[in-house]
């Protein structure tokens, strides 16, 4: 499976709603908490080209975006293949 990245933030129900829906698919995720170490916030900014909000969201290279993107490839039925491609 590929490896998934998400850059979190305390008391964000974004944050929760998307790991919700890869621990439901039983997707293993790295998770870097800009609550617990600032420095993530700088590093998200750059990797997701300027994105601020949270949860951003990393499958393989390729930057899927916030919780509701995540929420309209499964919608499309294009999660399960991208998870699986090793992007």
């Amino acid at each position: 499976m590929t490896e998934v990245v998400l850059y979190t933030r305390d008391m964000c129900g974004f944050c929760a709603r998307a790991k919700r829906l890869l621990e439901e698919k039983g997707v293993e995720y790295t998770e870097y908490n800009a609550s617990d170490d600032p420095t993530y916030k700088t590093e998200m900014i750059k990797k997701a080209n300027g994105g601020r909000t949270f949860p951003q969201i990393f499958i393989g290279s390729e930057h899927i975006g916030g919780c509701d993107d995540l929420y309209a490839l499964e919608r499309r039925g294009q999660l399960d293949a991208l998870l699986a491609a090793g992007v």
